[in-house]
C-alpha cells in the first residue's frame, strides 16, 4: 500500500483541537467504518485478495455442504428413501442394489468436502495473515512518516509514549482485526446467505423462527457492544498511560537513581499498572455476561426446533435426515451472531485502535509548504527578521515584534533572561515553528518559499545537548549527511577536536554509542555534534548554548572546534555563559520578548545596562569563594 502523501499545504491548527491519542474525544468509529477502512488498506495487495475471497467462497460452499453425506447416509441408506432427484445420476450407478456402495460415496464425499475445505480454508488464513502483515507495516510507516512532518507545537502537548503505544499497540491491534476477526465475518456472512437459500428450500416456516429471533439478537449485542467499546476505550488509555511511565522512567534511568526515586517510580508504575487492570476487569465482566446469554437465547431457538422438527418426523412430514441438515444449519446460521458477541472485545479494541490511529493522521499541524516552493539552493547566510510575533497558544506570546538583519558571515550573540525568547528565534529560522506575524528573509526571499526540507539541510545545528544515537560514531557523524566519503569524515572529526579521543576507542569510528551517548562524556558528544556540522558544511550555523553543560577544560577544547566550525559561515550563538560571545560581530540582547538592547561587545558594556550588568555579575560569580554563591545568585535574580 503505497504512503498517503501530505497534502502540498496545510493550515496550521495546533491547540484547536484535541488529537491526542490517548483522548477519548476523537470521532468515534462505528463497525461497518471499521471494516470499510480495513479494506481501504488491503487495496494495494489486489491479487492477494482476490485470491483470499476465491478461497472464502469455496471454503463456504464446503461448509454448506458438510452435512449433506449424512443426509444421504440417514435417508438414503438406512432409511431406504430414494435418491432426490439432483442425486439420481448415482441411481444409474448403483441400480438401487448396493447401499454399501452409497454409503461408501457418502463417506467420500464428506472426506473429499473436509480436504477441499481444509486446503481453502489455508490459502484463506496464509494470504489475509499476508496481507494483515503489510497492512501493518504500511500503516506504522504512514503514522511515522506523518509524525515526521507534523509541527514541534503538537510534540509540545502529546506525550512520546502515548505515541508510541499507538504506533506499536494499536496498530497491532488493527493487524490482528485483519487477520483473524474480519477474516471470521467475512466468511461467516457468506455461509449465512447461501444457508438462509437452502433452509428456505428445506422448511421456510422453520426459517422464520430463526429470521424472527436473529434481530432481537442483533439489537442485544450492539447494546452489549457500547458498553464494551466503552471500556475497552478505558483500557486503552490506561495502557497508553502505563507505557509513558515506563518510557519515562527507562529513558531517565540515571537520573532516577541519582536521586534515589526508584520506589517512587515503582510506584507510578503501580497505580497505573492497577488502573488498567481493574479496567481490563471491567471489559472482560461486560464480555462474560454477554457470550453465555447469546449462547442460552440460541439453544431455546434451536430446540424449539428440534420440538416442532420431532413431531413432524413422526407424522411423516419431514425426514430425519432434513431434520438433520436442518438443525446443523440453524446452529451454522446463529454461529455469526454468537461469533460477534465472543468477538465484542476484539472488535471494540480494533474500533478504538483506528479512533486513536486516525486522531493522530487527522492531525493538521503540519508547518505549510506551497504547492509551488522552490529550492533554495546553495544560501549566503542574509537573515532578516521582520516584525516578528510568535506565541506557542494565544495567551502566551513569546516574541514580540522583533526586527533583525544578519549579514551574511557575521556571528551573532544572543543572550537575555530565561523564557526570553532565545531558542524560539532560531527555531523560526528553520521553521520548526511558523511566527504568528511578521516573516523571517533569507538572501531576501521569505522562508516560506522554499521547500522545507531543502532549508533545513542548509543550516547546521549544535545543540546543548547533541542527541547521539545507538550506531557507530561514524553513522552519529554522518547523521545529518549520510552519503559523506570516509575522507570527509575523518576530516570533520579532526575539525571538531574529536580525532583524537576516537582514535583511542576500540574500534575507532566504529565503536557502537550507548543509547543517548550514554558511554561518553559530556564535551565528547558536543564534538561528535560539531564533527556532524562539519559534515554537514551548511551555510548558516545555530549554536544553542553549546558549551553550557561542560566543564571549564572541556569547554576550552570545543570551543576550539567551533571556532574552526565557524569559519566563513553566518553564525547564530545562544549564549547563557557571555564570555562564549564576547567577540561576536553583534549581540542580541532579549527580554520579555522583545529585543532591547544590540551591539558589540564594546558598545553595550559602555552603555551599562541590562547586557553589562549580566556581564558584571557573572564575571563577578567566577571570582567570588564558593560561600558567596547564594548572594551571586540573588544579584543574578536582581539584574534579570
Amino acid at each position: 500500500m503505497a504512503l498517503t502523501k501530505s497534502p502540498d499545504i496545510h493550515v496550521e491548527k495546533s491547540g484547536k483541537k484535541d488529537n491526542n491519542p490517548g483522548s477519548s474525544s476523537g470521532k468515534r468509529r462505528s463497525f461497518f467504518s471499521l471494516i470499510i477502512w480495513a479494506v481501504s488498506l488491503s487495496r494495494a495487495y489486489k491479487k492477494w485478495v482476490i485470491i483470499i475471497l476465491i478461497a472464502m467462497l469455496f471454503e463456504t460452499i464446503m461448509s454448506i455442504a458438510t452435512p449433506w453425506p449424512l443426509k444421504v447416509i440417514i435417508d438414503n441408506v438406512v432409511e431406504h428413501r430414494p435418491l432426490p432427484k439432483w442425486l439420481s445420476w448415482m441411481d444409474f450407478i448403483f441400480h438401487n442394489e448396493s447401499v454399501v456402495g452409497l454409503a461408501a460415496v457418502a463417506a467420500i464425499a464428506f472426506v473429499l468436502i473436509a480436504i477441499i475445505g481444509a486446503i481453502a480454508s489455508y490459502l484463506d488464513n496464509y494470504y489475509n495473515e499476508n496481507v494483515a502483515q503489510h497492512v501493518a507495516n504500511d500503516l506504522r510507516r504512514q503514522i511515522y512518516h506523518h509524525l515526521q512532518r507534523l509541527s514541534l507545537a503538537y510534540y509540545d502537548t502529546h506525550q512520546t509514549g502515548k505515541l508510541l503505544s499507538t504506533i506499536t499497540s494499536d496498530v497491532s491491534t488493527i493487524q490482528d482485526f485483519a487477520s483473524s476477526t474480519l477474516l471470521s465475518i467475512l466468511v461467516d456472512a457468506l455461509t449465512i446467505f447461501g444457508m438462509l437459500i437452502l433452509m428456505f428450500f428445506l422448511n421456510p416456516g422453520f426459517t422464520l423462527i430463526a429470521l424472527a429471533v436473529t434481530p432481537f439478537l442483533l439489537l442485544f449485542v450492539a447494546r452489549f457492544k457500547k458498553a464494551m467499546k466503552k471500556a475497552t476505550r478505558e483500557v486503552r488509555n490506561d495502557q497508553s498511560n502505563m507505557f509513558t511511565v515506563l518510557q519515562q522512567g527507562l529513558e531517565s534511568m540515571r537520573s532516577v537513581n541519582a536521586f534515589g526515586r526508584q520506589d517512587f517510580e515503582e510506584d507510578r508504575l503501580k497505580k497505573v499498572s492497577e488502573e488498567t487492570v481493574n479496567a481490563a476487569l471491567k471489559a472482560r465482566r461486560v464480555k462474560s455476561a454477554l457470550s453465555p446469554i447469546v449462547t442460552i437465547i440460541v439453544s431455546v431457538c434451536i430446540a424449539l426446533v428440534l420440538w416442532l422438527g420431532a413431531d413432524l418426523v413422526l407424522s411423516k412430514a419431514m425426514t430425519v435426515g432434513v431434520l438433520t441438515v436442518f438443525v446443523w444449519y440453524m446452529n451454522k446460521f446463529f454461529s455469526p451472531v454468537q461469533d460477534l458477541a465472543k468477538l465484542t472485545s476484539t472488535v471494540a479494541q480494533a474500533s478504538v485502535a483506528l479512533e486513536r490511529i486516525q486522531a493522530i493522521l487527522d492531525t493538521d499541524s503540519i508547518i505549510p509548504q506551497k504547492i509551488d516552493a522552490k529550492d533554495p539552493g546553495k544560501l549566503k547566510g542574509d537573515i532578516v527578521f521582520e516584525n516578528i510575533s510568535f506565541a506557542y497558544n494565544a495567551d502566551l506570546e513569546v516574541l514580540h515584534n522583533i526586527n533583525l538583519k544578519i549579514a551574511c558571515g557575521q556571528r551573532i550573540g544572543v543572550c537575555g533572561p530565561t523564557g526570553c525568547g532565545k531558542s524560539t528565534i532560531v527555531s523560526l529560522i528553520a521553521r520548526f515553528y511558523d511566527p504568528t506575524a511578521g516573516s523571517v528573509l533569507i538572501d531576501g526571499t521569505d522562508i516560506k518559499e522554499f521547500k522545507l526540507d531543502e532549508l533545513r539541510g542548509q543550516i547546521g545545528f549544535v545543540l546543548q545537548d547533541t542527541a547521539l544515537f545507538y550506531g557507530t560514531i561514524r553513522e552519529n557523524i554522518a547523521y545529518g549527511r549520510p552519503n559523506a566519503t570516509e575522507q570527509e569524515i575523518i576530516e570533520a572529526a579532526k575539525l571538531a577536536n574529536a580525532f583524537e579521543f576516537i582514535s583511542k576507542m576500540p574500534n575507532g569510528f566504529d565503536t557502537f554509542v550507548g543509547e543517548r551517548g550514554v558511554t561518553l562524556s559530556g564535551g565528547q558528544k558536543q564534538r561528535l555534534g560539531i564533527a556532524r556540522a562539519v559534515v554537514r558544511n551548511s551555510p548558516i550555523l545555530i549554536l544553542d548554548e553549546p558549551t553550557a553543560a561542560l566543564d571549564t577544560e572541556s569547554e576550552k577544547v570545543v570551543m576550539e572546534a567551533l571556532e574552526n566550525l565557524m569559519i566563513g559561515r553566518t553564525v547564530i550563538t545562544i549564549a547563557h555563559r557571555l564570555s562564549t560571545i564576547r567577540d561576536a560581530d553583534k549581540i542580541i540582547v532579549l527580554n520579555a520578548g522583545s529585543v532591547v538592547e544590540e551591539g558589540t561587545h564594546e558598545e553595550l558594556m559602555a552603555k551599562g545596562e541590562i547586557y553589562a550588568d549580566l556581564y558584571n555579575v557573572q564575571s563577578w560569580a567566577e571570582h567570588v569563594p564558593h560561600k558567596n554563591v547564594p548572594v551571586v545568585i540573588e544579584s543574578i535574580k536582581e539584574a534579570t
